[in-house]
């Protein structure tokens, strides 16, 4: 065997058990909580799909996910987002918005800063971000939707009931800079206004979270389906909605339907 190509001693291999045990296990994670929330905690989502118990292969019970921190993130915020948002803040004031009745909060996570914007907002604070010489987000990227059933996200109970978000992708080609706009509504009253006055490219993007999460966006100018049939009952990326299926019998062993042995976390 030539020289430098040997290999080392060969490392154990942790048992079926042993795998088990680490995929099981009761990991938490704390994350410090903003000024003026002492007491509160915020602890890790574990696992997926409710599974729990079982040999996972999946590799989907050994997720520890971060439970997000429903406050806005303190001064200074780092890079070009302070700017951003000192900048977006002038043109809401000159256009007698109020920043505050146009965004309530503002996160920088994991290196992103996200807006959130209140629903009957959301075409005005587009508008100002896309025509500010100073800003300049010219590209609309994304417009998709999210889910919070089992996963409420706001920093009271009425935030909270509002379980349906819509997540906006810009992007500043001028100055080569992206930020994120999210907006949250309510099961009973789903309606957005629409940004495509402002990005005529929200013209299938929403369409497509009208189709699969029921967000109605207001003055659209075609709000039909692009992925289920017309006449389709219901929206099925909502975490409520039925899975269906029948029991299969293998190898002598039942397994149930998705809807009675999955549950989103």
């Amino acid at each position: 065997m030539g020289a430098g190509r040997g290999r080392g001693p060969r490392r154990a291999v942790p048992d079926r058990e042993d795998r088990r045990a680490v995929q099981g296990r009761d990991a938490q994670v704390s994350i410090e909580s903003p000024e003026g929330t002492e007491g509160e905690e915020s602890r890790a989502r574990k696992g997926m799909f409710g599974v729990s118990g079982t040999g996972d292969t999946s590799g989907f019970g050994g997720l520890v996910r971060q439970v997000a921190d429903p406050h806005s993130t303190p001064r200074p915020y780092g890079g070009y987002f302070d700017e951003v948002v000192d900048l977006l803040g002038e043109e809401v004031a000159r256009a007698d918005l109020g920043f505050e009745d146009a965004v309530y909060r503002v996160v920088v996570d994991r290196g992103e800063l996200t807006l959130y914007v209140r629903p009957e907002r959301i075409a005005d604070v587009a508008l100002l971000l896309r025509d500010s010489d100073g800003l300049r987000f010219e590209l609309l990227s994304s417009v998709s939707g999210v889910d919070y059933l089992d996963a409420p996200f706001g920093a009271d109970d009425d935030e909270k009931a509002k379980r349906l978000h819509v997540v906006y992708q810009l992007t500043s080609m001028t100055f080569r800079r992206r930020i994120r706009l999210e907006v949250a509504v309510s099961i009973e009253d789903p309606r957005v206004p629409s940004v495509t006055s402002v990005y005529p490219t929200a013209d299938w993007q929403e369409r497509e979270v009208w189709d699969m999460f029921g967000v109605l966006f207001e003055g659209h100018p075609a709000l039909t389906r692009i992925l289920m049939p017309d006449d389709w009952d219901g929206h099925p990326q909502r975490k409520d909605y039925p899975l269906g299926g029948v029991p299969v019998e293998y190898k002598g062993a039942e397994i149930p339907p998705p809807d009675t042995r999955r549950a989103y976390r």
